[in-house]
């Protein structure tokens, strides 16, 4: 993918950053207090909007209109949900963002080498260059990491729940993982076109896809590789009890998902998947960047056409973590 020529950044210009007003009172003033005094010192100037959570869309928008015309920066602080909001405006509009992760996992983050802490990942901003990267479609919408049918969007939904009652963690994110894969739950019936399969017909507890190299290479799945190709990987699972499902669970955090025979996986360019749904039902469930919404069938997942240009830390890859997680 190209760069793409007008959207060099004015230093002069300030930054404009679109905050999760969702967290406490406290969480937002340290966050705050962060930002303004890392650019106080390099001598920057910016614009912290702090946003609740049901007018991020609208806020992004607007904003990435304005850092467009400004010569400027779009930034997201926040999880995954900000800042896939954040991306669907500067996507749209083609401003460049930038990111001060905050979330669980920060697998879009930590791929493009953006320190995970508040002050670091804003001085990073600073010095970072506008590269052109990778983002998915499903039905249109953008998605950075993930995004998946079935069982996964159950589990986000319950990890939700958890994580209002005991915090936010990688430990709290895995017990919801557990509790959701011991639950019943019904099979996907779909069939799909495209990819190196051509029309087939499937069933299957969840269909996963991913756009994130870091997820897939920790989960222990080939396909990571194709993710840096223009490519994005399909993933999806024969139909099984709830031990074995546990035990797919167990080897995704060991690396080894790979290796099960119950596992297929595959790179495509452009999916159409179309789920049998109850009589008078045109509405799926789906996860995109651990975001729930009800999108119409069939749904299309592609590689957009156009990349997302990213603030990117100069000369940074994935830096390792011994911390895999396979939610």
């Amino acid at each position: 993918m190209a760069y793409v020529p007008g959207t060099e950044i004015d230093p002069a210009a300030a930054l404009l950053f679109i905050i999760n007003a969702a967290s406490g009172h406290h969480e937002r003033e340290d966050t705050r207090v962060a930002i303004e005094a890392t650019l106080a010192i390099a001598g920057r100037t910016a614009e912290l909007l702090f946003t609740p959570a049901d007018d991020l869309a609208g806020v992004a928008v607007r904003a990435a209109a304005k850092a467009l015309a400004q010569h400027t920066a779009l930034v997201a602080v926040g999880g995954d949900g900000t800042i896939n909001a954040v991306a669907q405006a500067a996507h749209a509009a083609g401003c460049p963002m930038g990111v001060v992760p905050q979330g669980t996992f920060n697998y879009f983050a930590r791929t493009h080498g953006i320190p995970t802490e508040t002050a670091a990942a804003t001085r990073a901003l600073l010095h970072a260059a506008t590269v052109p990267v990778q983002v998915g479609l499903v039905n249109d919408r953008v998605f950075l990491v993930n995004a998946s049918l079935g069982l996964y969007p159950e589990l986000l939904q319950d990890r939700e729940t958890y994580k209002a009652r005991f915090g936010r963690s990688r430990l709290v994110a895995f017990g919801a993982a557990v509790a959701t894969l011991l639950s019943p739950h019904r099979q996907l019936r779909l069939r799909i076109e495209g990819g190196s399969g051509g029309a087939r017909e499937i069933i299957t507890p969840t269909l996963f896809v991913a756009n994130n190299r870091l997820q897939l290479e920790q989960v222990g799945l080939a396909q990571a590789w194709a993710l840096d190709q223009g490519c994005l990987a399909a993933v999806t699972a024969r139909p099984i009890g709830a031990l074995a499902m546990l035990g797919l669970l167990w080897r995704g955090l060991q690396g080894r998902l790979g290796e099960a025979d119950t596992v297929s996986s595959s790179t495509f360019h452009q999916l159409i998947v179309r789920p049998r749904l109850a009589l008078g039902r045109r509405m799926v469930k789906v996860a995109l960047d651990g975001e729930l919404c009800w999108m119409r069938s069939p749904v299309e997942f592609r590689v957009a056409p156009r990349p997302l240009l990213l603030l990117k830390p100069a000369g940074k890859e994935a830096p390792g973590d011994p911390e895999s997680g396979a939610a």
